[in-house]
């Protein structure tokens, strides 16, 4: 039986809840095929602060190296928001983007049939819903230079015209496997990085892909569009910055960010899948953490990585078969609805798994 490497890194609040409650199902998945996970667990975020005194150690971030796939908790919380602290959580997660080449976040948002109540978007807006949005994740505003003084602040924004052209590539070969549409959104009409990069995805759609249908959009108008018409949508490709907000925003679509999975790619097989939501240290170890969004992570991490097609879609149905018999963590429920417990969905969805 052949062994996969993959390195564990829960993080902080509801990260080792929702990760533990991946591994379960992965494994679950796993257990009458041909693939077998080790796992391997490091510490990232404020974790790692605690026990190391950096968000992310050299050690850790070998051991990513090593691995064929990393599975990411979540980062962040009070006891390490003092903007005085030079060290921060996030700090771990831009080292990793960066230490390890990725540089592509892929976010599916698609809608469940039985989820409809639980959007707060009308259900026929929202039903058939299916967006990938491809980010670009080591550039831009993140990653520029950076000053601070009592009386002034600066983040510089910069792009490479090789960094567009790779996540845009990225995105294309996904618009290849869909519906050939791709929407680029940029800042055009104000920013020369923006312009930089409409000209950079023009001229590479028309040279590479000209079988792609392509649609620019400033950002101020897809965050209007992308809740009146997200049917509209397949594949979306924007910068760092615009991507990071845009991906919240669309979390309202299914009804909550405990739905959305990511993707981080680079060249290569090797990725880093993460649930889209923050640790919400505010309901740490009560049992209401929706780990949904952490077991659908696994299944991108089984397609992309692990090649394990089949396993991924047998968790993403189990997935749809726990929503559809009603058990529902508590941000996916309305009024008068119960709540199943993090231990009661993730049972749901191995049950699913049969």
């Amino acid at each position: 039986m052949a062994g996969k490497s993959v390195v564990v890194l829960p993080g902080d609040g509801i990260g080792p809840e929702v990760i533990s409650a991946a591994v379960k199902v992965c494994d679950a998945a796993l257990k009458d095929g041909g693939c077998r996970i080790d796992w391997h667990q490091e510490l990232v975020g404020g974790a790692s602060i605690d026990a190391c005194g950096v968000a992310l150690s050299d050690a850790a971030l070998e051991a990513c190296r090593r691995a064929d796939a990393v599975l990411l908790g979540a980062v962040g919380g009070p006891r390490w928001e003092d903007p005085k602290t030079r060290v921060r959580p996030e700090q771990g997660l831009l080292a990793l983007r960066q230490g390890l080449g990725l540089y592509a976040n892929l976010r599916p948002v698609k809608m469940s049939a039985s989820l409809h109540d639980a959007s707060p978007l009308k259900a026929d807006r929202v039903a058939g819903v299916d967006i990938l949005f491809v980010r670009e994740l080591v550039g831009g505003l993140y990653f520029g230079d950076k000053e601070r003084t009592d009386e002034m602040a600066l983040d510089v924004c910069r792009y490479t015209v090789e960094e567009i052209e790779r996540v845009v590539r990225v995105a294309c070969r996904a618009a290849m496997g869909r519906a050939r549409r791709l929407t680029s959104v940029d800042k055009a009409n104000v920013l020369e990085t923006s312009r930089l990069w409409r000209e950079t995805t023009s001229r590479l759609v028309a040279e590479e892909f000209p079988e792609i249908e392509l649609e620019h959009l400033l950002v101020d108008a897809m965050a209007m569009h992308l809740l009146s018409r997200p049917k509209d949508f397949s594949v979306v490709v924007t910068e760092n910055l615009f991507g990071d907000i845009l991906t919240d925003e669309a979390s309202m679509i299914p009804g909550s960010l405990g739905m959305l999975p990511s993707a981080s790619l680079g060249e290569g097989s090797f990725g880093l899948y993460e649930p889209v939501h923050g640790s919400a240290p505010d309901i740490a170890g009560s049992g209401a953490a929706n780990p949904l969004a952490a077991i659908l992570s696994t299944a991108l991490m089984l397609r992309h990585s692990l090649d394990c097609a089949d396993e991924a879609a047998a968790i993403e149905c189990a997935i749809e078969s726990a929503v559809a018999r009603g058990v529902l963590p508590a941000d996916l429920c309305r009024s008068g609805q119960t709540p199943a417990s993090t231990a009661e969905v993730t049972q749901a969805v191995l049950d699913g798994l049969g």
